[in-house]
C-alpha cells in the first residue's frame, strides 16, 4: 500500500495497484470563496493543488474508484462533480448516496456498515465533527477503514477525539491512522478537527499505530499550522510515528 496527500482531506490510497480517490476537492485557489462564520475573508481553498491541470488530469486517468466521508465543499466540490468520470465506482455511506446519484453519478458503492470491493475490505466507521451547536449544523461524518489481508489503514474523516474513535481503533486494530489536524474552528464553538492534544491522545490511544496528519495549511478556519503540529508532536517524542504530510507527498504505508 501506498498513501499521497493531494491537499487538504485529498489522498489517494493505493492497494495492490488499485488507486482509491478520497475526498477529492479539485478546484483551483479560491474557487470555493470565503467560508462563513470564519472571522476572515480568505478565499478557500488557500493553496492550489500540487500540479499542474495536465497532470491532474493524467491521475485522474488512473483513478479506480472514489471514496467520499461527506460532501462539505473542501471534501466534495463542483471541479471533482465535472471531472470525474460519472460511470466511475463512488464508495460513499448511504446517507448521501441519493446527492451523488442526482449529481449524474451512476456506479455507486453505498456502504451501511461493511462491503467488500476488489478484494478489499472497507467498513464505515463514526466520526464526531464537533461538539454542540456547531457540531449539530456539520452534521453527520464517516471515516473507513481499508483492509486487505491483515493490512489495515483507518482514514477517521472530519472528527475530534472523542471515545467514538477510540472504539473504532480498538474493533479495527489499523495500523496506519490518517487524521484531519489543524483544529478547524468557526467564529463561535470548538474545534471540528482534530487540534494538536488530540492528536496526542490518539498516538497514546494507538501505540502501535502509525499516524499521518492531514488537511492542513488549505482552508481558512484551520488554526494549527505544520509547523505548530509538528512542535507539539516533537516535544512528545512522537515525531517517529506521527507524521505531518506535505502536499503532494507520497509515502510507502509499511507492515
Amino acid at each position: 500500500m501506498k498513501l499521497q496527500l493531494w491537499r487538504n482531506a485529498t489522498l489517494v490510497l493505493t492497494i495492490d495497484n488499485l488507486n482509491i480517490l478520497i475526498d477529492p476537492m479539485l478546484g483551483e485557489k479560491g474557487s470555493l470563496g470565503a467560508f462563513p462564520m470564519t472571522d476572515n475573508d480568505l478565499l478557500n481553498p488557500l493553496v492550489d493543488l500540487p500540479f499542474s491541470d495536465e497532470e491532474l488530469a493524467q491521475k485522474l486517468s488512473t483513478i479506480d474508484a472514489v471514496v467520499i466521508s461527506h460532501l462539505h465543499p473542501d471534501h466534495w466540490d463542483t471541479k471533482a462533480v465535472d471531472l470525474l468520470d460519472k460511470n466511475i465506482p463512488v464508495i460513499c455511506p448511504e446517507s448521501i448516496a441519493s446527492q451523488i446519484i442526482q449529481q449524474g453519478f451512476t456506479n455507486i458503492i453505498a456502504i451501511h456498515d461493511h462491503i467488500m470491493w476488489n478484494d478489499i475490505s472497507i467498513s464505515l466507521t463514526n466520526g464526531l465533527h464537533g461538539t454542540g451547536e456547531i457540531g449539530e449544523k456539520m452534521g453527520t461524518v464517516n471515516g473507513f477503514v481499508f483492509k486487505k489481508s491483515e493490512h489495515s489503514v483507518y482514514i477517521i474523516g472530519d472528527s475530534i477525539w472523542y471515545d467514538g474513535i477510540a472504539r473504532e481503533i480498538d474493533k479495527h486494530q489499523p495500523q496506519h491512522i490518517i487524521a484531519a489536524g489543524g483544529a478547524a474552528t468557526f467564529s463561535v464553538g470548538d474545534p471540528i478537527i482534530m487540534t494538536s492534544e488530540d492528536l496526542i491522545k490518539l498516538c497514546q490511544h494507538a501505540p502501535e499505530a502509525t499516524i499521518w496528519v492531514t488537511h492542513l495549511e488549505a482552508v481558512s478556519h484551520c488554526k494549527e499550522s505544520r509547523k505548530f503540529i509538528k512542535a507539539k508532536i516533537h516535544e512528545q517524542h512522537l515525531e517517529n510515528r506521527c507524521i505531518v504530510l506535505e502536499d503532494g507527498e507520497e509515502v510507502p504505508l509499511l507492515f
